[in-house]
């Protein structure tokens, strides 16, 4: 087998798991429960789920969607969730690993890394959408795990070039962040009255700071503005809401922090092209 179908495979696995731990991430964190234990159960009859009903895509398929226990229906979501992942954890491995030459410890390294940073990313969205809030395990206390990484991939691939922000690059993400949103906030706060964004997304715009680096954080920002305005005129205009009917932006920040993190070179090297 070739170097990259056996990466590919195994992101492609590593993804599946990691979607399928998202899924109880996004069923308890909102209501502060452990994400460990318990373990996995049927929300309407709470029997225990066992390993081999549990795995990624393949149960809910061989289940017919519908509980072993109490044949209640399993939401699509679920397997909707785990397929993202693992999507995106081969479109990460593709990128950072295009062929065998660079399949370094420093490109797995930032896989690993990466594919875990989108993964929260997937997880509050969806939590934001639901419940109009973003957990502070994938925001705030994920910035030291984000500064301590970048820390770890400098000292594996000391002399560059970095695939992420350099530590220094990394901690200047996060304050500015973090300062930055809470400076519009305020401006925002004192021309209106009123509170314009939650303080969840200024925890989030540290995190991906953290993540990402200071250089993503105005990318970022207005591919979420943009993409949150026409998503927003288009709600009005279709569903008749009114001007000011709140839409969630952690899942807009997080659409424009994957957008950066895919897409970003090239689009910089079409600006400077043209």
């Amino acid at each position: 087998m070739e170097l990259l179908t056996f990466l590919s495979i195994a992101a492609l696995s590593f993804g599946l798991c990691v979607g399928s731990f998202l899924n109880v991430c996004i069923a308890r964190m909102p209501h502060d429960r452990s994400v460990v234990s318990p373990g996995s159960s049927c929300p309407s009859c709470l029997n225990s789920i066992q390993p081999w009903d549990n795995i990624p895509v393949v149960s809910w398929i061989v289940l017919g969607a519908k509980c072993r226990s109490c044949k209640a229906k399993i939401s699509p979501l679920y397997p909707t969730i785990e397929l993202l992942m693992g999507l995106l954890a081969i479109l990460l491995m593709r990128f950072l690993v295009p062929t065998e030459l660079e399949a370094t410890p420093y490109a797995l390294a930032s896989w690993a890394i990466y594919t875990l940073f989108v993964a929260m990313l997937v997880g509050l969205s969806f939590i934001d959408l639901r419940w109009k809030m973003i957990p502070d395990q994938f925001s705030i206390y994920a910035i030291p795990f984000g500064i301590a990484a970048m820390f770890g991939l400098s000292q594996i691939n000391p002399s560059g070039p970095f695939i992420g922000p350099s530590p220094i690059e990394s901690i200047i993400g996060a304050l500015a962040g973090i300062l930055g949103l809470l400076a519009v906030i305020g401006t925002y706060w004192l021309i209106r009255r009123e509170e314009g964004m939650g303080m969840g997304d200024v925890k989030l715009l540290g995190m991906m700071g953290a993540f990402l680096g200071w250089q993503a954080l105005m990318p970022i920002v207005l591919v979420a503005s943009v993409t949150g305005s026409v998503i927003g005129i288009a709600l009005m205009i279709g569903q008749g809401r009114g001007f000011r009917s709140q839409l969630p932006f952690g899942p807009f920040l997080s659409l424009g922090a994957i957008v950066y993190l895919f897409f970003w070179p090239t689009i910089q090297q079409s600006l400077f092209a043209a």
